[in-house]
């Protein structure tokens, strides 16, 4: 490795992308095309960077050089998560990884699994992240050896488990992970990944909900207090994953039977009393003027709302209407308590379906929200250009998810000289 390629990567070891293009910007060679794409891409030109990443790797080929080339496609896989382009093959993922690690690039061969860990969270696979998170050789928070993994890893390691825990809606897990993340970034030196660490630390103490009390009034809540009201014994009708939770553990998804959700939400804002029949028939049909055909329609949702929810509430008519009545848990006073987003509107209540992490189609957003399909596509239109929103797939494969945790520095070392501190 000549001086100028040591020096360049060094500089990208610190976070200094013009440095190192002012040492390699005109050279052709494979090595300074590929620091120039890593270099590209802390700059954030994504597309030029794939493009000297792979010119990088064909340079260098399969061959006896191959341990190069497979660091060049872990690059070009981690601009392309940066990109939000998900359609890359993630068996072309997985052998450049395990080609880093028979040549003993274990630091490299880290980083290509938590590229395949970050992209699976960005497709909302949360189980198959957590099985693949839990089968890193290195823990980030493991014994101190000489064998752990480089700070900056660590703390993208730390930011994938705290995205998880987040995700999950495990806040103790994730404050946890994000204190790791803290330490290992200051101890890396690099500014960015030292902001998109505070900036995740700081999302979780913004608020995630609102829980809707009598007279009208409305109390913000963090994650944390919201985890802690699902996990009580309380019957919590869910306006953000639109569901009903509980007894702590149960969970009644109603996200595909958006009029039973309705009624639902209409029964649990008018307790301890009951709700009047009129304006439950307004709440669930959207109408001012009942006649016998409504009155009789609401008997049949409401019969088929009490069946649902049996295992958490009883439904009792009353001579004005309907009266929700939860199931007391071990001799614990009963409570219902209305959950909604954070803001009001349609786009508030699109973000908030987005936010359990599944990919939804335009057709099951438009059922959950009862809006029709056209207005819940210029909604995410709307919202994707102010960065809110991601898709994935095209046409009728399109899929709509939410945004992750924070974004991801891409601090790729290709030179096996340098360690990557």
């Amino acid at each position: 490795m000549d001086s100028l390629i040591a020096a360049a990567a060094r500089a990208l070891a610190a976070g200094d992308a013009l440095g190192a293009l002012k040492r390699v910007a005109l050279r052709d060679d494979p090595p300074a095309l590929a620091l120039r794409g890593i270099a590209m891409a802390q700059l954030g030109e994504h597309a030029r960077a794939r493009e000297l990443l792979k010119r990088a790797a064909r340079r260098f080929g399969s061959g006896h050089e191959a341990l190069a080339h497979a660091r060049c496609v872990v690059a070009e896989a981690e601009v392309a998560l940066a990109m939000r382009d998900l359609r890359g093959a993630p068996g072309t993922l997985a052998a450049a990884a395990a080609a880093l690690e028979a040549r003993g690039d274990r630091a490299n061969a880290l980083q290509a699994r938590l590229i395949a860990v970050r992209r699976l969270l960005l497709l909302g696979r949360l189980q198959e992240a957590e099985a693949e998170l839990g089968r890193l050789d290195d823990p980030p928070h493991g014994d101190d050896n000489d064998d752990r993994p480089p700070p900056v890893l660590q703390a993208v390691a730390e930011l994938a488990a705290a995205e998880l825990a987040w995700r999950s809606l495990h806040t103790a897990p994730a404050q946890a992970a994000l204190a790791r993340a803290h330490a290992a970034a200051q101890r890396s030196g690099v500014p960015a990944l030292q902001a998109e660490v505070a900036e995740a630390r700081a999302a979780l103490e913004r608020p995630a909900a609102r829980r809707l009390l009598p007279a009208g009034r409305e109390q913000p809540m963090r994650l944390d207090e919201v985890e802690a009201l699902l996990t009580s014994d309380a019957l919590v009708v869910d306006a953000c994953r639109r569901g009903l939770h509980g007894g702590g553990a149960t969970w009644l998804p109603l996200a595909r039977r958006p009029l039973l959700f309705a009624l639902a939400r209409a029964l649990a804002e008018a307790w301890p009393g009951d709700a009047d029949r009129n304006a439950l028939i307004a709440q669930a049909f959207r109408t001012r003027r009942p006649d016998e055909t409504h009155r009789a329609r609401l008997r049949v949702e409401i019969g088929r709302l009490r069946k649902l929810a049996a295992p958490l509430a009883h439904i009792e008519a009353t001579e004005r209407g309907f009266l929700l009545v939860p199931r007391v848990h071990e001799g614990d006073a009963a409570a219902v308590a209305v959950l909604v987003p954070p803001l009001d509107g349609d786009r508030a209540s699109l973000l908030a379906l987005l936010a359990d992490g599944a990919a939804w189609s335009t057709s099951a957003l438009g059922l959950a929200l009862g809006a029709s399909q056209r207005t819940v596509q210029r909604a995410l239109v709307e919202l994707e250009a102010a960065g809110r929103v991601r898709a994935i797939g095209r046409a009728r494969a399109q899929r709509w998810l939410a945004p992750p945790l924070a974004g991801f520095t891409t601090n790729l070392l290709l030179p096996a000289a340098l360690p990557l501190t």
